[in-house]
């Protein structure tokens, strides 16, 4: 079985990366509120949503290892 050339991985990671960012990119979602008289909100202070949607994906990610993780030390320190 030939071994795969740069190219064709080169290719396969740049199809991967493509679905990654179609799977995890959603379209840009405006908010519009009325402006309520007791607080004005600058435009400053307000964001689109899309800005931190990879955010929840990988903080369960770290979390899933930094449990696994601690597992492993217990273990450890039970053992030795």
């Amino acid at each position: 079985m030939p071994k795969k050339t740069r190219r064709t991985k080169q290719k396969q990671s740049i199809r991967q990366a493509k679905e990654i960012q179609r799977k995890y990119s959603r379209p840009a979602i405006t908010v519009t509120t009325e402006p309520q008289l007791s607080a004005k909100v600058s435009s400053e202070t307000q964001r689109p949503l899309n800005d931190y949607q990879y955010l929840n994906p990988e903080l369960r990610r770290i979390g899933i290892l930094a449990g696994v993780i601690i597992i492993i030390l217990i273990a450890l320190s039970q053992i030795l």
